[in-house]
């Protein structure tokens, strides 16, 4: 009997190469010319060694860009200015363009699971009860319902995620500048190696965009909202519904799904008020508000007996800003941070995650660093400019004073909304998809 061939002993385990083939040298610089950047960064081991990308803000724009870059094979860390990293807010409306980013992530199931599926969002006049806002999923050309979720279940998940695929986080520290690679925090300490890339996903008070030269125009009206239990009939637990009393008074009440590990469905009321008044209605007394507030909308009983001090109410300020070119040396910026305004057409954290998806695509497609964040910049340009400009136009019909735009609103969008083609393009404009960003990315 012949023995088997003894196997071939195993070499030392070298460095991780990110392909077969063996690493190109690097060239060597050339004098009055500098090299090019790449994010030529091999995938890691799971060992402590320094990240190659930071990225600023554990919102769900920073996590989803973080999950993204990290599953490439690139070694990422999250800075958050947080001591734990947690979710700040309440409901939201995760439209069709940022469930199509969250399918190529896998993570619709769980957000599914924990969401409420959203059909339509429907608003009435306080004084006559008459409609003039019916936007239905239903009439898009691919329809696709909306989910309303919790900022707290979307965060868990998002950050769930992260840390299972090795994204490393740094805490309890706020990040105020970038200068070609390297941070400086709100104490003047500066990281000690420059990062290949830094993506500011810190949100509308960025400081780094604030230092790229960013203005932002703070919006006369913001919103008081809370988390209460789901309040059940007559409200349509598929339905966005708002109530208005011209244009200076607007409640609504979301569908906002459950959070992880409690079943029971919650939802999110807000209330829309001028920023400068905070403090009267603050001294008002919280009965006499709520007392105004049944007026408008008497459904709306077991809302207001879920509410029981005005700690539980936050206010929300909101500015418009567009930062022109958002990207600079070594540096992207997302989300909010590059464009923020008001929230009428709920599409703040869903153009954020197409903001990531655009920025991890550009540095898949190209190994050269400027070129990919040119890329990223010239990929959301229009799409954001649009609707950029939609929510200027928009706002002032539902949060404004006097009685002229809330008039028009009412007898003559409503009656336009009514056109053969209008209840499609309403909702395409709603669901985000008007110069659709998903055709480039499969959608």
């Amino acid at each position: 009997m012949t023995k088997p061939p003894a196997p071939k002993p195993r070499k030392p385990r070298a460095k991780p190469a990110p392909t077969t083939e063996a690493p190109k040298p690097r060239r060597p610089r050339a004098s009055g010319k500098s090299a090019p950047e790449t994010l030529d960064i091999p995938p890691p081991p799971r060992r402590a060694r320094p990240a190659d990308i930071a990225v600023i803000g554990a919102g769900p724009t920073g996590l989803a860009v973080a999950l993204m870059l990290v599953r490439q094979g690139r070694r990422v860390m999250v800075h958050e200015r947080f001591a734990t990293p947690r979710p700040v807010g309440a409901g939201f409306l995760l439209q069709p363009t940022g469930l199509h980013v969250l399918d190529g992530l896998g993570l619709t199931p769980q957000v599914e699971a924990l969401g409420q599926p959203i059909d339509h969002i429907f608003g009435r006049e306080a004084r006559r009860g008459r409609v003039v806002l019916d936007v239905r999923y239903s009439d898009l050309k691919k329809p696709r319902q909306a989910i309303g979720i919790h900022r707290a279940a979307m965060f868990s998940i998002l950050y769930d995620a992260c840390v299972e695929a090795g994204v490393d986080f740094e805490t309890d520290r706020e990040i105020v500048a970038a200068d070609a690679g390297r941070l400086t925090d709100s104490s003047g300490r500066r990281s000690a190696a420059p990062f290949n890339l830094v993506v500011d996903a810190s949100g509308a008070r960025s400081a780094i965009a604030a230092g790229m030269g960013v203005e932002r125009r703070d919006l006369a009206w913001g919103a008081l909202w809370t988390t209460v239990p789901w309040p059940g009939a007559p409200f349509d637990p598929t339905a966005l519904e708002q109530v208005y009393l011209g244009a200076s008074r607007m409640l609504g009440v979301l569908p906002s799904g459950s959070l992880p590990g409690d079943p029971a469905p919650l939802a999110t009321f807000f209330w829309s008020l001028k920023t400068e008044i905070w403090a009267d209605w603050h001294a008002l007394g919280l009965d006499r508000w709520k007392e105004h507030c049944l007026r408008l909308w008497p459904e709306l009983t077991p809302v207001m007996d879920a509410i029981t001090d005005r700690e539980q109410m936050t206010l929300a300020s909101y500015g418009h800003q567009t930062l022109a070119r958002p990207v600079g040396d070594r540096l992207a910026v997302l989300g909010d941070a590059a464009h923020s305004t008001s929230p009428q057409l709920g599409q703040g954290v869903n153009m954020g995650l197409l903001d990531a998806l655009a920025l991890s695509e550009a540095l898949k497609q190209h190994r050269d660093l400027p070129t990919a964040l040119n890329a990223y910049a010239r990929a959301r340009r229009w799409h954001v400019r649009l609707y950029q400009a939609l929510s200027l136009g928009f706002t002032p019909f539902y949060q404004a004073d006097g009685r002229l735009l809330p008039w028009v609103r009412d007898h003559l969008l409503g009656k336009v909304a009514r056109l053969p083609l209008a209840p499609r393009l309403l909702a395409a404009t709603v669901a985000g998809v008007l110069l659709d960003p998903r055709s480039s990315h499969g959608g």
